[in-house]
């Protein structure tokens, strides 16, 4: 299936506080971690591109895969054989935030 990101999950992709921020944070943990925090996120998203109804009903028009080895949560929909990631929320700050921004 194909996969579109969302204006907000593109914004958070791109430049957005929370992934520069977490990016920079795995950075400064360890060398090297911030690009390991990417790599999780890209194999999430071959993940829900390959099983897309496998993984977790998060409500009723959304799912949730959740990164193997970091504390976020990739928000997505499926719609006329497309699927939408939503948000990339993290599991304990606002794991809710992008409830108000769907536009899919």
């Amino acid at each position: 299936m194909q996969i579109e990101f969302t204006e907000p999950a593109t914004i958070e992709l791109d430049a957005c506080p929370p992934w520069r921020v977490a990016i920079e944070y795995y950075e400064l943990q360890l060398s090297g971690l911030g690009k390991k925090f990417l790599i999780d996120v890209t194999e999430t998203v071959e993940l829900i591109s390959k099983y897309p109804k496998l993984l977790t009903q998060n409500s009723e028009h959304t799912r949730k895969a959740v990164l193997r080895k970091f504390p976020y949560n990739l928000i997505y929909s499926i719609l006329n054989d497309k699927i939408y990631i939503i948000a990339v929320a993290h599991q304990n700050t606002a794991p809710e935030y992008w409830i108000d921004s769907i536009r899919v």
